[in-house]
C-alpha cells in the first residue's frame, strides 16, 4: 500500500496486513518500528499481525514477551512450545509454571511419530546429534515447527532473539520475512541482557532455575553445559567448542535444512539397510575423525 499518515509523522497500515509483504512496506514497518519500546511493537503487532503465534523455548527473551504480552492483552498470540524430548527437567517444570501464572495453553509438537524418548531413538538410534546433527536439528525442531504452522494457521511468529546475542543476530531488524515467507517478530531486538535481567527481575517473571546454577542459556540438556569462568557470552555453554554453529535450526534457511534431511530418510528406508537407523548409517558414512562425540548441537 501506499505510504499514509493519521499525522505528520505516524505512519498508518493495513489492519490487518495484507500478506505477502513487498520489500517496500516492510521496511517501512521496520522503519517505524525500530524506534519503539518492546512492549509498543507488540501492541501494534496484536492489532496489525494476522496468525499470530508466539514460539518459544521459555528463554528470558521469551518470557519477558509473554509477561508484557499478558499486560497489553486478554487474547495473547497463542504459544508453540517445540519439545525435543530432550529438555531439562528443570524446563518442563518452568513451562507447567508459565501455564499455571498466565492461565495460559501451550501448543506442544514433538519429532514426528515419537511421543517418548524411547520412540524418538528407536527410530534414529541413541545419540543422534552426535551421529548427524544437522538432520538432528531439523527432525527435533524445524520439522515440528513447520508441522504446527501448517496445523495452526501460523501466519507469523514472536521470537525472542536480540541483536545483541552476536553471530547470525546482530543486524536482527523488528520484522523479518524468512524463506518460506513466515514472518518473525523480534520485539525485544534492541535490548541488551541487562534489561532483560532487569525486566525479569522488576516483574518476578518466572525463570529457569538452571540460570541460578551457573547456565546462561538452556537448551537441550546434550547440548548445555554450565559457562565458563570468564565467559559472558550471552548463549555461554550452547555448543561448546562448535564457534561455527550459533542457531538451533529455526533460524536457518528451511528449504536447505529439509532437503539434506529428506535425503537422509530416504536412505533409511533403501531396502539395502532395513535394520539400520539414521544415526547408524551417519557414524558409517562419516570421516574417522567426526566420530568423536560431539555433544553441543540444538537450541
Amino acid at each position: 500500500m501506499s505510504p499514509s499518515t493519521s499525522d505528520a509523522s505516524t505512519p498508518t497500515f493495513d489492519k490487518p496486513l495484507k500478506l505477502p509483504l513487498s520489500q517496500e512496506e516492510l521496511d517501512r514497518i521496520n522503519a517505524y518500528l525500530r524506534d519503539l519500546t518492546p512492549e509498543q511493537i507488540l501492541t501494534w503487532a496484536v492489532e496489525h499481525i494476522p496468525g499470530l503465534y508466539q514460539t518459544t523455548a521459555f528463554g528470558l527473551t521469551g518470557l519477558v514477551a509473554i509477561d508484557m504480552l499478558s499486560k497489553i492483552t486478554e487474547n495473547p498470540p497463542p504459544l508453540i512450545f517445540i519439545d525435543t524430548l530432550y529438555h531439562f527437567p528443570e524446563t518442563y517444570e518452568l513451562v507447567e509454571e508459565v501455564k499455571k501464572r498466565y492461565n495460559r495453553d501451550v501448543h506442544v509438537y514433538k519429532p514426528e511419530g515419537c511421543e517418548t524418548v524411547e520412540d524418538f531413538e528407536k527410530k534414529f538410534g541413541q545419540k543422534f546429534w552426535e551421529a548427524d546433527e544437522t538432520t538432528y536439528d531439523y527432525v527435533v525442531k524445524v520439522e515440528p515447527a513447520r508441522r504446527a504452522y501448517e496445523e495452526l494457521g501460523v501466519k507469523a511468529v514472536i521470537t525472542g532473539r536480540r541483536a545483541s546475542q552476536g553471530a547470525d543476530r546482530a543486524n536482527l531488524q523488528p520484522l523479518e520475512v524468512d524463506s518460506t515467507g513466515l514472518l518473525k517478530l523480534n520485539p525485544l531486538f534492541s535490548w541488551t541482557f541487562p534489561f532483560v535481567q532487569w525486566y525479569v527481575d522488576t516483574n518476578k517473571v518466572p525463570r529457569n532455575k538452571l540460570l541460578d546454577q551457573g547456565y546462561r542459556s538452556v537448551g537441550d540438556w546434550h547440548s548445555t553445559a554450565k559457562s565458563a569462568d570468564g565467559d559472558q557470552g550471552e548463549r555461554a555453554g550452547r555448543w561448546a567448542g562448535k564457534a561455527e554453529k550459533t542457531e538451533c535450526g529455526l533460524h536457518v534457511d528451511y528449504f536447505k535444512m529439509k532437503a539434506a534431511a529428506e535425503a537422509k530418510v530416504r536412505s533409511a528406508s533403501d531396502s539395502r539397510l532395513p535394520r539400520k537407523t539414521l544415526g547408524e548409517q551417519a557414524k558409517e558414512s562419516a570421516p574417522a575423525a567426526s566420530t568423536a562425540p560431539a555433544v553441543q548441537t540444538s537450541a
